[in-house]
This record gives structure tokens, C-alpha cells and sequence, in this order.
């Protein structure tokens, strides 16, 4: 399929980790048409229908938040209570409207930490991140001490200019 200078520049707006499977998105609709030149027109339809939960709607205001778990704890835990407090808007989670979603939940990766890093990094290109809660799991001594390297994992979020909450459920 052949593709115009325009509808090449407009498809490098697109994340580079998605940019192959929007081509593939653009080429397919093109095709649907019966056309084989993709226009801007083309790609800027496409990017709105399929790719617009992308931007950050300016006419409904989030709060997005994301959940980091211990590895080890997550095998014995389903990560329920880290839910149940966010849609009740209990212990951690108390100051957040009903305008807060949840757009991440993920394990660390393991000690160090070692994937929260690269996890953040993808995340923050597609989506904005207003809090990165640790669970609780990660923060408190109940049930298993707590995270060792917490202290570094707090500081790396920081510097990647993200809010850290220490803590979901307790």
C-alpha cells in the first residue's frame, strides 16, 4: 500500500511501540474503501475513532492512578482489597472523587523493583498519571516485612516526576 508524505508524518505521531499495529489499523480501513494511497485524511480518521482514548479528554477531568504490588506477595494475593479500597474510596484512597479510574496494576517484577522503571515509561506515553499508589503489601509489615528497597522504588517514581501514595487498603 502506498502512503503519502502527510499520512507518513502523521502516523509518526503515534507511540513507537504502537506505530506498526496503527499502520496496520490505517492500511486496513484504507483498504475496506477500495483505495490503496493512505491520505492524511485517512490516518487522522483512524487516530480518532481508535486511538483517541490516547489524549486525555479535556472535557472530563481524571484522576489516573496506578497500582504497584509486590511479586511476591501476588502470588498469594489477589490484589482485591487494593480494589475495594479504591472503588470505595477508603483508607488511601480517601481524597479521590469519583472522577478516579484505575489505569495500571502491575507486580514490580521482583526485587529490585526491576521493571517498574520500564513499566512507568510505557505507561506515562499513553496515558496520564496522577498517583502510583505502593500497596500496602509493599509498605506495611503485617503480613510479610516490607519492601526493601521501597525507599529507592520511591525515589525513582519521584524522578520521573510522578506522585507517590504509600499504600492502598491499610
Amino acid at each position: 500500500m502506498q502512503w503519502d508524505t502527510e499520512a507518513l508524518k502523521e502516523l509518526e505521531k503515534a507511540p513507537e511501540f504502537v506505530r506498526d499495529m496503527a499502520k496496520r489499523k490505517v492500511e486496513g480501513e484504507v483498504s475496506k474503501k477500495g483505495k490503496d494511497l493512505v491520505s492524511l485524511k485517512d490516518v487522522q480518521e483512524v487516530f480518532e475513532e481508535y486511538m483517541s482514548y490516547l489524549e486525555p479528554d479535556a472535557k472530563k477531568p481524571s484522576t489516573n492512578i496506578a497500582i504497584i504490588r509486590c511479586e511476591r506477595i501476588a502470588e498469594a494475593c489477589p490484589g482485591s482489597a487494593c480494589l475495594l479500597s479504591l472503588e470505595n474510596r477508603t483508607v488511601n484512597f480517601k481524597g479521590y472523587g469519583e472522577d478516579a479510574q484505575l489505569v495500571a496494576i502491575f507486580t514490580c517484577g521482583g526485587c529490585p523493583g526491576r521493571r517498574i522503571s520500564r513499566l512507568l515509561n510505557t505507561l506515562t506515553k499513553t496515558v496520564k498519571v496522577d498517583a502510583v499508589h505502593l500497596s500496602s503489601c509493599m509498605v506495611r509489615d503485617e503480613y510479610q516485612p516490607p519492601c526493601p528497597h521501597r525507599e529507592e522504588i520511591v525515589t525513582m517514581i519521584r524522578e520521573k516526576g510522578l506522585t507517590v501514595v504509600e499504600g492502598t487498603h491499610h
